[in-house]
């Protein structure tokens, strides 16, 4: 049960979502933005990056429905590289790249002034560009934001990961919108 009176009972930060509407527009609308449009680095690499922060958050449902987004973007069927990434990135089978980059978000999950320029430099050396560290930074920071949202106000996510997974070809397919608006 939420802190508050959300007038549903949709789990997670579509529960939030469908109690304001405005603010709705405006997160998805960011959510939009930072995960779905055109990018040097690929969808499920964005959505790997929200999963990361959002389990070192430990926001059940961000971590869930995210994980659930990167794994059917990267083919990844039973999740068990967003697992390997979760546990230990350093050790998952993703690029160099890739994993400095998640030691930025990581970074910039404890606090936005814990990122060493040395950091940004070994990105760089591992082929990483301005826009995917900026995008890094941007989405790291976005999603401890909404991983409050969910969290401060006490909503409640499912326990059972299908339903994760059920839900997650409809974003794929149509993007982030309002409860109700996608699969």
């Amino acid at each position: 049960m939420a802190h508050i009176d959300l007038k549903n009972d949709l789990p997670g930060i579509r529960g939030l979502m469908a109690f304001d509407p405005q603010a709705a527009d405006a997160l998805n609308g960011l959510a939009n933005v930072l995960l779905c449009r055109e990018s040097s680095l690929t969808k499920g690499e964005r959505e790997m990056i929200a999963t990361y922060v959002s389990s070192l958050n430990d926001c059940l449902f961000c971590q869930s429905v995210h994980g659930a987004v990167a794994s059917a973007h990267l083919g990844d069927a039973n999740g068990e590289l967003i697992s390997q990434v979760k546990s230990d990135f350093t050790e998952a089978p993703i690029s160099a790249k890739m994993k400095a980059l998640l030691g930025i978000a990581g970074r910039v999950q404890r606090g936005g002034k814990m990122v060493a320029h040395r950091q940004i430099l070994d990105a760089i050396a591992e082929g990483a560009t301005d826009q995917e560290i900026h995008d890094t930074v941007l989405i790291a920071a976005a999603f401890c934001m909404f991983n409050r949202y969910v969290d401060g106000l006490g909503t409640w996510a499912p326990e059972d990961q299908q339903i994760y997974k059920d839900r997650a070809p409809g974003i794929v397919e149509g993007g982030y919108t309002r409860p109700g608006q996608n699969a």
